[in-house]
């Protein structure tokens, strides 16, 4: 499983982070082959809202050779959404098979057309946003609508992250992963 994280100016960290953490587990763990990620952008330097900057090693790679894009929220997807060259590039993933957005990254999913007849959701600040771009907002903190999965607002993402897992493994790897994070809010033991 090759995974493109898509980072631009203005994102906020931990909707990537949070994610991020939590799905790369399964490489570590070794419970789906060949998972590796690459950090990618339309520019070789981001800065996130907050000013941490990052170094981006692939600049506008054809996302098309992924088998997950995922796409963090910030303030900045707001104007990034009618960005037309980078939603042509985020376009280049019509045919990846998973598609994933925090929060208001769902703006970019949907501007690039991934979310037309989906359900969806977005941080509850942007629900009005997104109802444009989908069938109907979901109001909650992970959806799943086929290969499209989008999370509620910030740290959904730690929820997203595991409900993924769960859905291409199983419940039992979940777990692990949920205990490894020491993140006792996903899924409760009873």
């Amino acid at each position: 499983m090759k995974m493109a994280f898509i980072l631009f100016d203005g994102m906020t960290i931990l909707d990537f982070t949070g994610f991020y953490e939590a799905v790369t587990w399964m490489g570590i763990l070794g419970v789906k082959e060949n998972v590796s990620w690459d950090f990618c952008s339309n520019k070789d330097r981001i800065t996130d809202d907050r000013g941490l900057s990052i170094h981006i090693d692939r600049v506008n790679p054809d996302l098309s050779v992924y088998d997950l894009v995922f796409i963090p929220g910030g303030f900045s997807t707001r104007q990034l959404r009618y960005d037309t060259g980078f939603i042509s590039w985020i376009r280049t993933s019509l045919e990846v098979e998973i598609k994933v957005s925090v929060c208001t990254g769902a703006l970019i999913l949907g501007a690039a057309g991934f979310l037309d007849g989906k359900k969806a959701t977005t941080n509850p600040s942007a629900y009005d946003l997104l109802a444009p771009y989908c069938s109907e907002v979901v109001k909650e903190r992970y959806v799943r609508d086929g290969n499209v999965f989008t999370g509620g607002g910030v740290s959904a993402s730690i929820d997203l992250g595991l409900f993924l897992i769960e859905s291409l493994t199983n419940a039992d790897v979940a777990r692990e992963v949920q205990k490894k994070m020491d993140y006792p809010y996903y899924r409760q033991e009873k």
